[in-house]
């Protein structure tokens, strides 16, 4: 039942996702990445307000709303939300070499990553 949650709240995350990413251009153009920019913030700030809602506010909230609406609707709005939320929470920790080696590893290895990828299927075509 736990795939089928995340499945339909994944789409109406994508969904959003998408619109913002038709409307933002028209607003503001497209010299800057500002729909992504806008996503991955949003994204993180609603992340921030739910698991604090779920950690200090809501001990009887079910998992399938938790699932629905964080693994679900931002995890197809956007996966920074939860990049953020392991970030800070590993900082939280106290696991601050973990927490940056995190921030910085998942920075460039995806970079690195896009970069391989553009680079495997350059040589290829």
């Amino acid at each position: 039942m736990g795939f089928l949650i995340v499945f339909i709240g994944g789409g109406i995350g994508a969904s959003l996702r998408h619109g913002v990413n038709l409307i933002t251009p028209r607003l503001l153009g497209t010299g800057f990445p500002y729909a992504t920019m806008f996503e991955n913030v949003g994204g993180s700030l609603i992340m921030g307000l739910l698991a604090g809602y779920f950690a200090f506010k809501s001990g009887e909230t079910a998992q399938s709303w938790r699932l629905f609406l964080t693994t679900g609707i931002l995890g197809g709005y956007t996966t920074f939300s939860t990049y953020s939320l392991d970030s800070i929470l590993l900082y939280e920790r106290g696991e601050f070499g973990l927490a940056t080696l995190y921030v910085a590893g998942s920075v460039v290895l995806s970079i690195a990553g896009l970069a391989a990828g553009l680079a495997l299927v350059r040589q290829f075509a």
